[in-house]
């Protein structure tokens, strides 16, 4: 064969291939037999043996799985991906509709209604039409790149389909979803691990994540995970109007949304779907644990907005949870990383909606005394919003005569100090020169979302306490590979991992550096909050509870939680140590007075060599320009890496100025 008629071929089977996986896996109207499907795609696997440069970026064979990886590199979201606040009773979803209509000047709100997938969230980015990458959701910010497990998903488009009525937007496309496994699928993996002597899977959310979540795409390939799609960020002017309008585009695209998803005309009709969708939750091929009720108008969820966390203009009505009965063996008290006496119940195991379940948070004392829970109860407990177990109420008629009455006691049970009484929690007055709060601090100070010090577990945490190598946060950066080669578990390869991580720390991002701080009540969104509007650490560590407070999104409690940890003598000191060690935070400070991109519409084409393309988009938006996805008459600015083709001949046939990255970012200031 001919290389031009091999190049016509491949692309005849790459297009067919990709048909017939749409209507397979999307619209579940299979074509041609399966045996037809796999010659075809043996034919065009066999071709693309034979011309290698002639593979498509969207071939059909992507999906088989790559090689074996060493580990998931980080990846910024195109725009943050939020959470939704749970509601557990009709009268809280009332209130919220109470509060939309008002925040709308409206008597009435047409609101979508969708089921609430349990899978693992997930973005995908499309650019031109392609699939570029894909994450999860990570901290909301930035996610793990998933990108070669993704593609092995057969019910996500590699190519976006153009429909005649809903053309593929060109630019970058960023679609949101859930990666489910199939109960069918999920039930027959167990069986296969079973019989090979692996740990099964608790649930299907968890074979979902785990199956994503794979170094050898190869595994993930050979797992039948679908996915759901039900939102989308998309290119300036050409967003969807509704929410209903994104679910059919996403359909005409090609992407599997739930069909049973309804416009609700007001909140009766929603409250109406999450009961029938409750009714019919145990004869789905999925798993759900709830209904998502959002605002259908996009301009209305825009003047709505978002708190920190979460939007303003949906919520997630969730199933009452499934409950069952078991005993209480023993009763124990953990000790967090803030010092909070937390009491466990130890139970007898018992299988509570596919997880089995041993032990159960009773939260503090006032818990404790208003269910009067005592070792020997028998008890019902419950996976609250279906994930965490939680003794729900103690059954009397079966308690064990000389049952005594539970108290946290006076003093840690770690260290021994003294246990006092702070609100609704009792808590160990030693700080961190408790070995419980000091090993939790240390082990949330260099988890993934933090500082990122891979090789850091808890058993290594805590071999470093036991033999004082480490007494806080800043003695990690002076342990040297001889202290590391007196640890179990370590050789030379995992010392010298372990030190270039800790190297490769020094140097963390401002908002993350203040997340691992572990300062209480602040997360991911508040540090990000405080190193946008602070731009260093100098500047916040002189900050008032007042000034705190005027940041917007940061409230009362908040400030001051902010307030007192950096004013801290203990703290003070270990931040000082830090900075000796080499640890340097950075962050970009918010510029003030005009943005140097105020009013110009830019778009990038080609490959940036410094700056991912969505690091890049939100440099651009920060510095106030809009950003495009094609070039037309509005765009003012085209910036261009090695590889521009089309969309820089355009800018320069139209008299658009055209810069290269190292100039973007001079304009900037951020060179």
């Amino acid at each position: 064969m001919s290389r031009a008629d091999a190049r016509r071929r491949i692309a005849e089977l790459s297009r067919e291939i990709a048909e017939h996986d749409h209507r397979y896996y999307a619209l579940n109207r299979p074509t041609i037999s399966d045996a037809e499907y796999d010659r075809r795609l043996r034919e065009l696997i066999e071709l693309e043996e034979r011309f290698p440069d002639l593979r498509l970026p969207d071939s059909p064979t992507l999906r088989v799985g790559g090689s074996l990886r060493t580990a998931f590199k980080k990846v910024p979201h195109v725009r943050p991906m939020l959470s939704l606040d749970s509601l557990m009773d009709e009268s809280e979803v009332r209130e919220f509709d109470a509060r939309v209509r008002k925040g709308l000047s409206v008597e009435r709100v047409t609101y979508m209604a969708e089921p609430k997938f349990d899978g693992l969230s997930v973005e995908i980015v499309y650019e031109d039409g392609v699939l570029a990458r894909a994450s999860t959701r990570g901290d909301g910010e930035v996610g793990e790149d998933i990108t070669e497990n993704v593609r092995t998903i057969r019910a996500v488009p590699l190519r976006l389909h153009s429909h005649r009525d809903r053309p593929a937007p060109q630019g970058i496309l960023s679609v949101r979803g859930e990666a489910l496994m199939p109960l069918p699928e999920f039930e027959a993996l167990n069986k296969r691990l079973i019989e090979q002597n692996d740990e099964p899977f608790a649930n299907a959310r968890n074979s979902a994540a785990g199956t994503v979540r794979q170094l050898d795409p190869r595994i993930t390939a050979s797992r039948r995970l679908d996915f759901f799609a039900y939102d989308l960020v998309a290119p300036p002017g050409s967003e969807p109007e509704t929410q209903h309008d994104v679910l059919e585009s996403l359909g005409a695209w090609g992407f599997h949304v739930d069909r049973s998803a309804r416009r609700c005309d007001g909140i009766d009709e929603g409250l109406r779907f999450h009961a029938e969708l409750l009714e019919r939750r145990d004869r789905l091929e999925f798993e759900i644990d709830g209904a998502v009720i959002k605002v259908d108008r996009r301009d209305a969820q825009e003047r709505l907005g978002a708190r920190s966390r979460s939007p303003r203009w949906a919520v997630a009505f969730k199933f009452p949870p499934r409950e069952e009965i078991t005993r209480i063996l023993d009763i124990a008290v953990q000790v967090g990383r803030t010092g909070k006496l937390t009491p466990v119940a130890l139970l007898q195991p018992v299988n509570v909606s596919g997880v089995t379940v041993s032990r159960a948070t009773l939260h503090n004392q006032d818990e404790v005394d208003r269910k009067d829970v005592r070792v020997g109860d028998t008890v019902r407990v419950r996976r609250a919003g279906d994930v965490i177990p939680e003794v729900v109420e103690v059954i009397q008629d079966k308690r064990p005569r000389g049952a005594e009455p539970f108290r946290l006691p006076s003093k840690c049970p770690v260290c021994g100090a003294r246990v006092e009484r702070q609100g609704a929690y009792h808590v160990c007055t030693n700080g961190l020169s408790c070995p419980a709060q000091l090993q939790g601090h240390i082990e949330h100070f260099v988890s993934r979302g933090a500082m990122d010090i891979a090789g850091l577990g808890g058993k290594t945490v805590q071999q470093l306490l036991v033999k004082e190598l480490v007494r806080n946060v800043a003695d990690i950066y002076r342990l040297t590979p001889e202290d590391l080669a007196g640890l179990e578990g370590f050789a030379e390869k995992s010392i010298d991992n372990l030190m270039q991580a800790i190297e490769k720390s020094r140097h963390p991002r401002l908002e993350r550096f203040l997340f691992a701080l572990g300062v209480e009540h602040v997360g991911g969104t508040v540090a990000r909050l405080l190193a946008e509007h602070y731009g260093g650490l100098a500047p916040l560590l002189e900050a008032s509870e007042e000034e705190l407070q005027g940041i917007k999104g940061i409230g009362p409690e908040v400030a001051s939680a902010v307030h007192r940890f950096f004013s801290s003598p203990d703290n003070r000191k270990v931040l000082e140590q830090l900075e000796l060690a080499g640890v340097r935070p950075v962050a970009e400070k918010k510029p003030r007075g005009p943005l140097p991109l105020a009013g110009e519409v830019v778009v990038f084409t080609g490959t940036l060599e410094t700056l991912s393309r969505p690091e890049a988009q939100r440099r651009a938006e920060a510095a106030g320009a809009t950003v495009a996805g094609s070039v037309s008459k509005k765009v003012t600015l085209v910036v261009a890496g090695p590889g521009a083709g089309s969309k820089r001949e355009e800018a320069e046939r139209q008299g658009i100025e055209v810069i290269d990255e190292e100039r973007f970012l001079k304009r900037i200031g951020q060179v």
